[in-house]
C-alpha cells in the first residue's frame, strides 16, 4: 500500500492556514480522483482510498503529532510513504519534492520520523514563504494565506500526488516537478 500524508492541523480554527497546505494538497488530489475523505471511527484521521492500493490520509492528532498516525499503519513501510506539508524556506507557489532527509526542524516531520524509525519517506513541500520582520514563525504559520501564489503551490502539490497515483516513479515526478520551479 502506498500512503499519502497531508499534513495539517484539523478544525476550523486552522482552515486555509499556511501549515494546512498539505491538507489542501491531499483534499484537491481527493477531488480529482472523485473520492471523499473520510473519518473513521474510534481512528485520528481521515482517509480516502484510491483504488486498492492508495490511501490518502489527513492525520487529526495535530501538526506537532502527525507520527501517532502511524500505528494505525503498522505494515506500511517509510519508502511506502508520501507526506505533503509547508516549507517556509520556499517562496509561495513553488514546491520541492525529496526523498529522505531530515526533519529541518518542522515538527510534524520530527513526529513522523520518530514513529517510523526513518527518514527515507518522500516528502512534497509547498512554499509558504518566511514571515515578515515582526512576525512570529508560529503567527506566521497559523495564520491564513488564499493569495494565488499559494493556492498555486497547492496544485502543484496536488498534480505531483496525482502523477504519482497513475505511476509514475518518484524520480519522475521530482524531475517533472522540481525543474517546473525553476523557470
Amino acid at each position: 500500500m502506498q500512503l499519502i500524508l497531508g499534513l495539517g492541523n484539523p478544525g476550523s480554527k486552522y482552515a486555509n492556514s499556511r501549515h494546512n497546505v498539505g491538507f489542501d494538497a491531499v483534499e484537491a488530489c481527493a477531488a480529482f480522483f472523485q473520492v471523499r475523505l473520510r473519518k473513521r471511527c474510534f481512528r485520528l484521521y481521515r482517509q480516502a482510498m484510491v483504488g486498492s492500493s492508495v490511501s490518502l490520509v489527513e492525520p487529526l492528532t495535530y501538526m506537532n503529532r502527525s507520527g501517532e498516525v502511524m500505528r494505525y499503519f503498522p505494515d506500511v513501510k517509510a519508502e511506502e510513504i508520501v507526506v505533503v506539508c509547508d516549507q517556509m524556506d520556499l517562496p509561495p507557489g513553488l514546491i520541492r519534492i525529496r526523498r529522505g532527509g531530515s526533519s529541518a526542524g518542522h515538527n510534524g516531520l520530527k513526529s513522523l520520523i520518530s514513529s517510523l524509525g526513518s527518514s527515507n519517506f518522500t516528502r512534497i513541500y509547498i512554499g509558504i514563504g518566511r514571515p515578515e520582520e515582526g512576525v512570529s514563525v508560529v503567527d506566521h504559520v497559523l495564520s491564513r494565506d488564499s493569495s494565488l501564489a499559494l493556492q498555486e503551490g497547492i496544485m502543484l502539490a496536488s498534480s505531483a500526488l496525482q502523477d504519482l497515483i497513475n505511476g509514475k516513479s518518484t524520480e519522475e515526478v521530482m524531475l517533472a516537478y522540481n525543474r517546473r520551479n525553476r523557470s
